[in-house]
């Protein structure tokens, strides 16, 4: 077995520059060597968020509504970074409060294969949320409120990639927009994985997997290129940010060393993908660990788990 990279180079000194809102104070700490964050249905749900009423009755169209806002925001971002244009008003109504989309635009790509990965993930993202809103019907929800500009400046500052009082541009190049996707792509991996025993329908629980393999192709692309660009540093400073988000758990891993590639996050104990509790989702989108809306959905999620 090939002894996975778990951490180097020490962490981001992130607590001085993260702003207000946003707390990273919560250190290291031990890798859980375990499947999932837990053996049982019921452990993930009781973490999750609900009410205890509500996490007694979460249903498969309250799964599949948490997974289509998340799909709302990578497609909202890839699209926008793509192709200059973001969903069409017809593919995101629904139940819940219809929000709009700030910023985003149009990535001046100076690598022709960057741009065209980002075309294929843009139009893959997409295909999930017709997907998803498809199968929910008439219980799909809206996209929620969607902020693409101050919430990565928020994102970049905790990470320490940036100082207080400078911003982050995601769009701005084509560095920007892979660190920014980075941001995302591991997220939707393990929150898939998180969601499966969850779900009590076969059928559905067969495509959500599908779309899992499909959101660990596109990480596994972006931590390629952040890799052979030697971008080790700032992936990692991202990586440590978003463990320090996701709870008392220090599973997150960066892309390696100019030594020692990572480009598979996973369990060095298994080589399995890990999971995230949607309560741990929520508190890294949220970009706050006590799961008050706020950074990429102002206002919140749309939905039951929310």
């Amino acid at each position: 077995m090939v002894l996975k990279f778990l951490r180097a180079g020490g962490k981001a000194d992130s607590a001085s520059a993260a702003p207000a809102g946003v707390d990273l104070a919560a250190g290291r700490r031990a890798f859980i060597q375990s499947v999932g964050l837990g053996v049982a249905g019921s452990a993930l749900v009781g973490s999750a968020g609900f009410t205890p009423a509500a996490a007694q009755t979460v249903t498969d169209t309250d799964i599949l509504n948490f997974a289509l806002n998340l799909e709302y925001l990578e497609a909202e971002f890839y699209l926008r970074a793509a192709t200059g244009r973001g969903l069409t008003d017809a593919e995101v109504t629904g139940t819940g409060t219809l929000g709009a989309v700030t910023g985003g635009r149009q990535v001046n790509f100076a690598t022709a294969a960057i741009r065209n990965y980002a075309v294929e993930i843009a139009s893959e993202e997409r295909i999930h949320v017709q997907f998803l809103r498809s199968a929910l019907g008439t219980a799909r929800v809206a996209r929620p409120a969607i902020n693409l500009t101050t919430s990565f400046t928020a994102a970049a500052q905790a990470a320490g990639l940036i100082t207080a009082g400078q911003t982050f541009d995601a769009f701005a190049d084509e560095t920007n927009f892979l660190l920014a996707s980075y941001i995302f792509e591991d997220v939707g991996v393990s929150a898939y994985l998180g969601a499966a025993p969850l779900i009590s329908n076969k059928s559905i629980l067969a495509a959500a997997g599908g779309i899992l393999a499909a959101e660990a192709y596109h990480a596994g692309t972006i931590r390629t290129v952040l890799y052979s660009r030697g971008l080790y540093t700032p992936a990692l400073k991202i990586s440590d940010a978003r463990d320090s988000l996701d709870g008392s758990t220090d599973l997150d891993q960066g892309i390696g060393t100019a030594s020692i590639a990572n480009i598979s996050l996973t369990n060095p104990a298994n080589g399995q993908a890990f999971a995230r509790t949607t309560s741990q989702v929520l508190n890294i989108v949220y970009l706050n660990p006590s799961k008050r809306p706020g950074g990429f959905f102002p206002a919140g999620l749309n939905g039951t788990i929310r």
